[in-house]
């Protein structure tokens, strides 16, 4: 199957920066019609306009998608502006840099509900607005640590986790509906992810500024769409660190551990 993505209608999430950004504007360049949504009314204003500028069409949502009826109305909004809906794309996140004993209950659950419960949410009550839709489908953005936890990425690894088994479980469930459900599992990516995290007390040096331009990611989940890819792994640490994991899962645990205990072994 080939998507064509010329017209194709998406509520784009998380487009305010870094791979949604980006993204937003692979789409506009392909011919899609946007919606895309963003807690910050002046940075999604700025990536519409961006996207209208290579000749998409982008509309402007501001929406905290983890407030129920935020997210219902910026969905019927996005469904209302283009006249219809064919595909969504969970990309909107949060990170959090620190060992789990440091973190809180409160900070684990806000975490959930924006990497997991958002997105699920948003997938159950698109369905009866996917299934008239032109070659629809759900494009989830989730993580290389959905597949590999790492240490010090212990509440976002278990988050994308769950993000990961509710696309595999989804796929088979919303054939019956026509809609396919892929998933995408990015590397490092040179972007804010970092600053932006709720959390960043990790001690491992992580050089985010040496990972993949943004562009090349959303180059690659522009693929996947139109290619209708299951599952895409996208960067080389992404691509070695998962195949180490599915072949060889005690050598990457031992060498994690490892590294944790030098980061961490108590002054002399």
């Amino acid at each position: 199957m080939r998507r064509d993505l010329r017209g194709w209608r998406v509520l784009l999430t998380g487009a305010s920066q870094g791979i949604g950004e980006a993204l937003a504007v692979e789409l506009g360049r392909a011919g899609a019609r946007l919606a895309l949504t963003s807690r910050s009314p002046g940075k999604i204003a700025s990536v519409a306009e961006a996207v209208n500028a290579v000749g998409g069409e982008a509309y402007p949502l501001v929406a905290d998608l983890t407030c129920d009826e935020e997210r219902r109305t910026a969905l019927h909004a996005a469904n209302d502006r283009l006249g219809g809906l064919d595909g969504i794309i969970n990309n909107a996140g949060l990170g959090s840099w620190n060992h789990f004993a440091d973190g809180t209950e409160e900070g684990f659950r806000e975490m959930m509900d924006i990497n997991f419960f958002a997105p699920a949410e948003l997938m159950r009550e698109g369905i009866p607005l996917l299934r008239l839709g032109r070659q629809p489908a759900i494009l989830n953005i989730a993580s290389r640590c959905g597949r590999c936890a790492l240490p010090s990425w212990t509440e976002y690894s278990a988050s994308k986790s769950a993000l990961v088994g509710l696309t595999e479980s989804l796929r088979a469930e919303y054939a019956r509906f026509g809609i396919d459900v892929l998933l995408a599992l990015p590397g490092k990516t040179a972007t804010d992810f970092l600053k932006n995290c709720r959390l960043a007390t990790g001690k491992a040096k992580l050089n985010f500024e040496e990972g993949m331009a943004p562009e090349r990611v959303a180059k690659a989940l522009l693929s996947s769409l139109i290619h209708n890819r299951r599952e895409s792994w996208i960067g080389g640490d992404s691509y070695w660190m998962l195949m180490l994991q599915r072949f060889w899962p005690g050598l990457i645990r031992r060498k994690l551990a490892a590294r944790v205990r030098e980061l961490y072994q108590p002054a002399a």
